[in-house]
């Protein structure tokens, strides 16, 4: 009994620190663009910081077939998008002030943040 309980704090454990403390390793915008690959329920990268007043392009190639994986929302630019299967498609965000976006999914499985510092 004592080995069941102490599994299960430890799984409540894991699912607190995944889901509100975990943060992703941030990668840093060059040259106006980054890749971002939508696969295994996830944004990679997750994490992109991007320079305050710059505008910036963000190419998402979808790979997920996960119905979930099939729109991009950023609710404070008011911006959604499509992604369309093994396509790149190519998504240009006006110039920011500092703060950090969220962007994500319909249902707000897949995550990620923009950094706009």
């Amino acid at each position: 009994m004592i080995v069941v309980n102490i599994a299960g704090l430890g799984l409540i454990l894991l699912i607190v620190w995944w889901f509100w403390l975990y943060k992703a390793k941030e990668v840093e915008l060059v040259d106006g663009a980054i890749n971002v690959v939508v696969e295994n329920g996830t944004y990679q990268p997750s994490r992109i910081k991007l320079a305050a007043g710059e505008s910036a392009t963000l190419q998402f190639l979808r790979k997920d077939s996960n119905p979930c994986a099939g729109t991009v929302l950023f609710p404070d630019l008011e911006i959604s998008e499509e992604l369309p299967i093994d396509t790149v498609k190519t998504i240009t965000l006006p110039t920011l002030t500092e703060g950090e976006y969220e962007f994500n999914c319909q249902m707000k499985m897949y995550r990620g943040t923009l950094l706009v510092e």
